[in-house]
């Protein structure tokens, strides 16, 4: 009888078969994994935005439209982006208590979860500015002395050199913006809220926002000092100086004054 002859297998092949498995479930992984995570992310956001949208139609609705239309009591939100959603619900300034000429920062309402959630059902009606992340925002790589420049030169008229605020026309002001928020600041600088023009990126660069806020926390920041002691809301050396001379002079007067006038009645008596 025949034997039948056997052949051996190459040492390699058993490599080679692992390899071919390994590119095999690879292959087949990067096309479920991802598309996975995405219809996750996308259903994240379908979520996100329902939510949103249901609290909007109890909060907002009244005086913004049903759709965010806008009304007669409340401007349209198509295309402010999610960025004016979080400045103005953040701050506390919507839901509005009454029309005005100007709508205050007030206690905030609604919790960040619930804030995310209408930003992004309104940023879903038409896109604008986004919310900017801590990068953007943060003082890491800040130029505090060209912060202060660009202050001064498109901020300062209204809000005053540091930001202390200032009386506007109208029953209109300029708020302080002390104690706010880095990340409102720049929104409030991306979206331009109520009466303060907007300055988009191609105005001011992400960069130059930066700058100004880390200018704005050095001169308003919880380690500032004021070596000068009262500092009249940041005028300026030389109108507080002023200020001192003219009122200081005036008390003395005053009294110099009172003092003679005593003294020559009491000669006359």
């Amino acid at each position: 009888m025949k034997k039948l002859s056997t052949r051996r297998r190459h040492p390699l092949a058993a490599v080679v078969v692992l390899l071919l498995a390994l590119a095999v479930s690879g292959g087949v992984y990067s096309l479920v994994a991802p598309a996975s995570k995405a219809q996750a992310d996308e259903s994240a956001q379908s979520l996100s935005i329902d939510e949103g949208k249901k609290l909007f139609a109890v909060g907002c609705a009244s005086c913004h439209g049903t759709g965010g239309q806008g009304s007669s009591d409340g401007p349209s939100l198509v295309g402010v982006g999610a960025a004016a959603v979080d400045f103005q619900v953040g701050t506390g300034r919507m839901p509005a208590q009454q029309p005005g000429a100007q709508i205050p920062a007030k206690k905030v309402i609604y919790s960040q979860a619930e804030i995310d959630q209408l930003a992004a059902y309104i940023a879903s009606l038409g896109a604008g500015p986004v919310i900017p992340t801590k990068n953007e925002y943060g003082p890491a790589g800040s130029d505090i002395a060209k912060g202060g420049e660009l202050f001064r030169t498109n901020c300062a008229q209204c809000h005053n050199f540091t930001g202390k605020g200032g009386a506007l026309t109208h029953g209109k002001f300029a708020p302080s913006l002390e104690g706010v928020a880095p990340k409102h600041i720049y929104e409030a600088m991306q979206t331009g809220p109520q009466n303060m023009p907007s300055f988009p990126d191609t105005t001011l660069s992400s960069k130059n926002k930066k700058d100004i806020i880390a200018y704005l926390n050095a001169v308003n920041g919880d380690n500032t000092e004021s070596p000068g002691g009262l500092e009249l809301g940041g005028l300026g050396p030389v109108s507080e100086g002023l200020f001192a001379w003219i009122f200081g002079l005036g008390a003395l007067i005053a009294v110099a004054v009172w003092v003679a006038a005593r003294t020559a009645k009491a000669k006359k008596s």
